[in-house]
């Protein structure tokens, strides 16, 4: 076996000066697919030590094998990466991480939703709403070039009809997991990311953190959906804080999971039947979520978290 072969990574670097040379998006690509075996979105664990094993080994001209490179070489070596490209800090390479690690030749597609992040899920479904033109459900070619498109203005970039289709089709193969062509709900979260999803946070993802609601969270929570300020949650408000609920429980989803989960909810915690969202129906959604993600415990939180969030102004 040649050593290029032997060391993926080797094939992308200068003969001469073993710096890496500019990769298309093509490339790009075959890289993350190497690395990131088992497709789950993250290059991770035992992932991660190879990646980062045939990194420091592909300056080399010949091959080194693993008892070349001391563990606590490796150990170094990960400790920097990780501390220069993780942004998050969860130990973990994800697929924008890596395109700062590699010099890409489309690199600023990727990499413009770190620089202009959008503030919550209302707006990332407004953005939605606006380029699902024919209301399928999906951001297909031509809707996904008008993104493109727009988001090229944005930046004051000239671009021509040919580079528009050559960038959605990069960006088809960046987060088209399931290739089907289309750009669905979870696939365009993650070309097109939002600052936070508060959801996310450990209190509202297990019984403990039921029984921690307090009001203040309530409110925190509320006000970052009420986007208009008129003391309910709807229409894209109200979708915005459907998918970040979807985030809880599944990767991957569409809009057709979003409005059967609108409807679940509802028919479940609607309780004047308005179609909206107040702040004491919210308190009911967050506690049963909490609860739920560890059903076995006990429930006895759900009333405290409840009447701390009845005690509160409407």
């Amino acid at each position: 076996m040649s050593s290029s072969s032997s060391n993926f990574l080797r094939q992308f670097r200068d003969l001469k000066t073993r710096k890496f040379k500019e990769i298309s998006a093509t490339s790009f690509m075959d890289v993350w697919n190497h690395y990131d075996t088992d497709g789950n979105g993250f290059i991770e664990g035992s992932e991660l030590d190879r990646f980062l094993f045939e990194l420091v080994t592909s300056v080399n001209t010949q091959d080194v094998g693993p008892e070349v490179v001391s563990q606590a070489a490796l150990k170094e070596a990960r400790s920097s990466i990780l501390s220069a490209f993780d942004e998050n800090k969860d130990g973990k390479i994800d697929i924008t991480e890596l395109a700062q690690l590699l010099p890409m030749e489309e690199n600023f597609l990727l990499l413009f939703r770190r620089e202009h992040p959008l503030e919550s899920s209302v707006e990332f479904m407004k953005t939605w709403r606006k380029y699902d033109e024919d209301h399928s459900g999906y951001i297909e070619g031509d809707e996904l070039k008008h993104f493109l498109k727009d988001l090229l203005i944005s930046f004051k970039r000239e671009v021509v009809e040919e580079q528009l289709i050559t960038y959605a089709d990069t960006m088809l193969h960046l987060f088209d997991r399931n290739k089907d062509g289309k750009l669905q709900l979870s696939e365009m979260a993650k070309l097109l990311p939002v600052k936070e999803n508060f959801l996310l946070r450990p209190i509202f993802k297990t019984t403990k953190g039921a029984k921690q609601l307090t009001a203040e969270d309530i409110s925190r929570v509320f006000n970052l959906y009420d986007r208009d300020g008129n003391k309910s949650i709807e229409d894209e408000e109200l979708h915005g804080f459907l998918k970040d609920l979807m985030e809880l429980v599944q990767e991957d989803y569409d809009a057709d999971d979003i409005e059967e989960f609108k409807d679940i909810l509802l028919k479940e915690c609607d309780l004047n039947q308005d179609g909206r969202i107040d702040k004491k129906e919210l308190s009911m959604v967050l506690v049963s979520f909490a609860k739920a993600s560890q059903p076995s415990d006990p429930g006895e939180g759900e009333d405290q978290a409840e009447g701390q969030a009845e005690g509160e102004p409407q």
